[in-house]
């Protein structure tokens, strides 16, 4: 028998058939969870005691549980990934929760994320943003050739930074307007601040900004709840980075 000591949580978890569906929120026991089980694992023995009575499991996005895919997309206790510094939902543990605890679980809520079914929303918004220009076509060579081209740590390191970004969308759960202006400025400023991304680097931001605008994304008005939501500590200096690299493009 484990030594572990267990306790019980209150789910208060959103519920939704489909985009049309009006959803609600509906009440959970998740009963003989240890602190060491992870968040997305204290769902999934939620979710064996939901089919084990005849009901329907609770649907959410998951795939490494390694905090590097950026799958898990959860709103938990009103912070998308938990609010803990630099830590996603499935890096998120239930050490962080005490027994009796009541956790409010809500799906990332943006006009530009449409909601699938219970926490699973469309995140194709941010493919679209990225097809439309994050990427280099210019040809770069082989690999003694990439390390042939020196390029100055401090530039380096900050491309590397970056790049860091998952593609989770945080960022748009967590900014009041819904913007995704810290993921497109992440993406533009890592391929602007190398040489390989110099040669279409004009055309990138227009249109990576424009698909930006399409896809219903809204603006940044400096609340910085971007980078309080990423897990990853992507820095606001890359908005501005990407800020610049547009009026370049426009007058340069």
């Amino acid at each position: 028998m484990s030594d572990h000591k267990t306790m019980t949580l209150t789910l208060i978890v959103w519920r939704q058939k489909n985009a049309n569906d009006p959803g609600k929120f509906e009440t959970y026991a998740a009963k003989n969870i240890t602190e060491h089980h992870s968040f997305l694992e204290m769902l999934d023995c939620v979710n064996e005691d939901l089919i084990l009575a005849g009901k329907e499991p609770i649907v959410f996005d998951h795939d490494c549980r390694e905090g590097i895919c950026g799958m898990c997309s959860q709103v938990i206790n009103g912070a998308p990934h938990g609010g803990q510094e630099r830590t996603t939902v499935c890096q998120l543990h239930m050490r962080k929760f005490k027994d009796g605890d009541t956790i409010y679980i809500e799906p990332w809520r943006a006009r530009a994320f449409p909601i699938i079914k219970d926490l699973i929303v469309d995140r194709s918004a941010l493919d679209k943003i990225q097809q439309a220009g994050g990427y280099t076509s210019c040809h770069t060579g082989g690999i003694a050739d990439g390390n042939a081209i020196l390029i100055p740590k401090p530039i380096a390191d900050e491309a590397m930074d970056a790049a860091e970004c998952i593609q989770c969308g945080a960022c748009v759960a967590g900014c009041p307007n819904g913007a995704a202006m810290l993921f497109t400025g992440a993406k533009v400023s890592q391929l602007a601040l190398l040489p390989q991304g110099k040669v279409e680097a004009k055309q990138r931001v227009r249109s990576m900004t424009q698909a930006m605008a399409d896809c219903g994304f809204g603006n940044c008005t400096n609340h910085y709840e971007c980078q309080a939501s990423c897990p990853k500590g992507i820095n606001v200096k890359f908005i501005a980075r990407m800020n610049r690299e547009f009026l370049k493009a426009q007058f340069g």
